[in-house]
């Protein structure tokens, strides 16, 4: 039996780039938050493909889905800009607690940059509720506990920006062990789920020779395991 890492999934290959489809709970690269681990989806891909990469941007450990990376400097640079200046469109989902407003919302709350890094930068995110529903769980003095199914769209790319919206907004991320709620993350657990429900599901960015690309990664069977909970399909944007 061999003890070679799996292989990445590939969402999108050009000369010029890759969008992988980045499993969940797989650290991107080696960091302070390491802690002796040695298996990295930037080593994966550069034994995969054959060549150096250049991560465009990260996404946590716990979150998977769609990760760019660009063969040589130039374009990793020129995503870079895409990406700072607002016209790379990424689309997340994710499962939170209680049942946020029915209508788009956003919210605006400045984030510091995480573990030493104390200075707060603006920080937008917008999201819509797509699906609810309810599990046979007592929770805060009522007989059931109300979940949402939400799309989430990071205008800025601060440390955590999700997660720690979510937590401001008191509708926590479901499987967060750092910024939600014990008794929810317990309850899905004990349902079979056991990862953090944050998947970054599109993609969409202009390419550096020219032309708009976009991309989706489908989601892993945990996730998927945690929407037939309540019967749920995401629908497409």
């Amino acid at each position: 039996m061999s003890d070679a890492p799996e292989s990445v999934q590939i969402l999108h290959l050009d000369d010029v780039l890759a969008v992988v489809d980045k499993p969940a709970g797989l650290m991107v690269h080696d960091s302070k938050l390491a802690r002796g681990e040695d298996d990295f989806l930037a080593d994966r891909l550069r034994e995969q493909l054959g060549r150096p990469i250049f991560l465009v941007h990260r996404l946590d450990r716990a979150t998977s889905g769609c990760l760019l990376l660009a063969f040589d400097r130039e374009s990793a640079s020129a995503l870079g800009k895409a990406l700072m200046g607002g016209a790379v469109e990424k689309d997340y989902l994710a499962v939170c607690r209680g049942w946020p407003a029915e209508t788009g919302f956003s919210v605006d709350h400045d984030l510091d940059g995480g573990p030493g890094k104390p200075l707060k930068k603006p920080a937008v995110t917008h999201f819509q509720r797509l699906l609810t529903g309810e599990l046979a769980v007592p929770s805060s003095g009522f007989p059931t506990s109300r979940y949402a199914l939400l799309r989430c769209q990071p205008q800025t790319g601060r440390f955590r920006q999700i997660r720690r919206h979510l937590k401001h907004l008191s509708h926590h991320l479901i499987g967060d062990t750092s910024h939600g709620d014990g008794r929810h993350n317990r309850t899905f657990r004990m349902l079979g789920v056991h990862r953090m429900l944050l998947h970054a599901e599109r993609l969409a960015f202009p390419h550096p020779g020219g032309g708009r690309v976009e991309v989706r990664a489908p989601l892993d069977a945990q996730f998927g395991k945690a929407c037939a909970l309540f019967g749920w399909e995401p629908p497409r944007l």
